[in-house]
């Protein structure tokens, strides 16, 4: 029995098309290079220049939470963020 709530259960199911990312990004950039593409079922669906049109062209066929947009760069830079605090633990 899963004990994994809805949106625990989307950000699980898109661990597969993450992973797809990963393991081809090196193909991936020789062609999508600095665009977004849409990911979903271990594929591209499509690649697009802006974040915003990848997610409203295919929000059009398929549900939101179905599909991943990455940013295709060399790198981790497409997929890692750094926050800074200002914070001291003592």
């Amino acid at each position: 029995m899963s004990l994994l709530n809805k949106d625990d259960a989307m950000a699980h199911s898109l661990e597969k098309e993450f992973q797809y990312y990963l393991d081809h990004q090196s193909e991936l950039l020789k062609k999508y290079n600095g665009r977004y593409v849409v990911i979903a079922d271990s594929q591209i669906l499509g690649d697009y220049s802006t974040e915003a049109e990848a997610v409203e062209t295919t929000a059009k066929k398929r549900e939101m939470g179905t599909f991943l947009v990455q940013k295709c760069e060399p790198g981790n830079s497409g997929y890692t963020q750094t926050f800074h605090s200002r914070v001291v633990f003592a």
